[in-house]
């Protein structure tokens, strides 16, 4: 009987042992569900008590080069070229009612405005030696016929550029231009490409004018202006710092009594614009009176001109 109450405590202890050894280190589960976690972000922490950042899957920034070209500002310039207007220059193109010019700037084609037809449009750019194909940014300054109508011709051509209008367009029209192309609505300010901007949407017709920065000051171009060009001008200085070097486009100052006419001229030489190229629909006292007071300063922006400010632009 001792020696089997012996044996039995031996085996006693041993068991113990193999259980205590075997809570010690577990063995693995095999048959424990897989869990699959995705789309969780990566985060830095940075700790008070310490500079080192946690570990990070993050991937270390490349030198990729940017996809826009980085010219100082005070080596920009731009080329405008009125492709549609109403008021003559260059006797080989057609005029029609509304406003449309090819902007060349830092290496980038910019459409400002479609004018009323297409036909007119393309075939005044032919006549210019102007490629549609090279248009990357098209911008809309308010939604008449005048200013939109040559659109839908433009994209038939198979161009595709980015179009930036008011988001206060009619959502039929945003659709069908998406049908073609992208389409980035505008409500607040936004720099479209570096040294582009918008002034965003101003006014009951709501309108939306361009600012290019150059080593001149910036260029101002307004479609038709009916929020009142004062007040573009404004806007635009509030967004980019600088002299205003020239100011273009249709000022919608027909019908204007001499005297206001007088102040809105008074307001831009109060707002410091050095050179002037009213076009369009300003009317053609107002535009007299500005040619008057801007002498060689007033630049005559018909259908054909090519207006250069700052360095001549290169592809």
């Amino acid at each position: 009987m001792d020696k089997l109450h012996k044996y039995l405590s031996l085996i006693l202890i041993v068991l113990i042992a193999v259980i205590l050894l075997t809570g010690c280190n577990p063995s693995p589960i095999t048959d424990a569900p897989t869990v699959t976690v995705t789309s969780i972000p990566t985060v830095t922490v940075i700790s008070s008590s310490t500079n080192t950042p946690a570990p990070s899957n993050t991937p270390e920034p490349t030198d990729t080069p940017s996809p826009y070209p980085t010219t100082p500002i005070e080596e920009r310039g731009v080329r405008i070229t009125i492709v549609f207007n109403n008021i003559a220059y260059d006797s080989r193109l057609r005029t029609s009612w509304g406003f449309a010019a090819f902007i060349e700037y830092d290496g980038h084609v910019v459409l400002f405005d479609t004018g009323g037809s297409g036909s007119i449009l393309l075939d005044n750019m032919e006549q210019l030696g102007l490629d549609p194909q090279k248009i990357e940014v098209i911008v809309l300054s308010h939604i008449h016929g005048d200013h939109t109508d040559g659109l839908m011709d433009l994209l038939y051509t198979g161009v595709k550029p980015i179009v930036y209008l008011p988001k206060a367009f009619p959502e039929t029209f945003k659709y069908t231009v998406r049908v073609h192309t992208e389409v980035i609505e505008v409500r607040e300010p936004i720099e479209i490409l570096p040294g582009v901007h918008s002034t965003g949407e101003l006014g009951a017709i709501v309108e939306q004018a361009l600012i290019l920065e150059t080593a001149e000051g910036m260029v101002i171009i307004t479609g038709c202006a009916h929020p009142g060009v004062v007040r573009m001008i404004r806007k635009a200085r509030s967004i980019v710092e600088g002299d205003v070097a020239f100011v273009t486009g249709g000022f919608h100052l027909d019908g204007s009594s001499r005297s206001q006419l007088e102040n809105i001229i008074e307001d831009f030489r109060s707002l410091g614009v050095k050179q002037v190229g009213p076009s369009h629909c300003t009317g053609e006292i107002a535009i007299s009176m500005f040619a008057e007071e801007y002498g060689d300063d007033f630049l005559d922006a018909g259908v054909g001109r090519v207006i250069v400010i700052g360095p001549e632009p290169t592809e």
